[in-house]
């Protein structure tokens, strides 16, 4: 007979300090679905109509909805990317992915990412 009892979880150590805290944030989010689909019906006509020229028009609406209806212990979230700040490595990864036959694409996922949580902060007025 075999016992079905776990194991013990081997005990992690807790980190001291801001990260210790982390467990206990509560996150809230707000939006609707009428004010999502304004924003995603936008994304997607800017990005069609351009051939994907202007996709940084649409992450920027997408990430200022969501960051505008998201909150981490009553504090909102503030988006603080512009379009225009996000174009040109847009350009550059589009002729980078042209130029390699599409390869280049696997690293523009990540820096993407990057890009949208290095403009994302909480917002003091809240």
């Amino acid at each position: 007979m075999t016992d079905l009892t776990p194991a013990p979880a081997a005990s992690t150590p807790v980190p001291s300090g801001e990260s210790a805290r982390l467990p206990h944030l509560a996150f809230g989010f707000d939006g609707g679905a009428a004010t999502w689909l304004g924003v995603g019906i936008g994304g997607f006509l800017i990005t069609v109509l351009t051939l994907g020229i202007c996709y940084p028009w649409a992450v920027v609406m997408t990430y200022r909805w969501k960051t505008k209806h998201t909150y981490i212990n009553g504090q909102k979230l503030r988006f603080t990317g512009s379009a225009i700040g996000l174009f040109g490595q847009w350009v550059k990864w589009l002729l980078l992915c042209i130029i390699t036959i599409g390869i280049y694409s696997f690293w523009v996922y990540p820096r993407l990412q990057k890009w949208i949580v290095e403009h994302q902060e909480l917002d003091p007025a809240r």
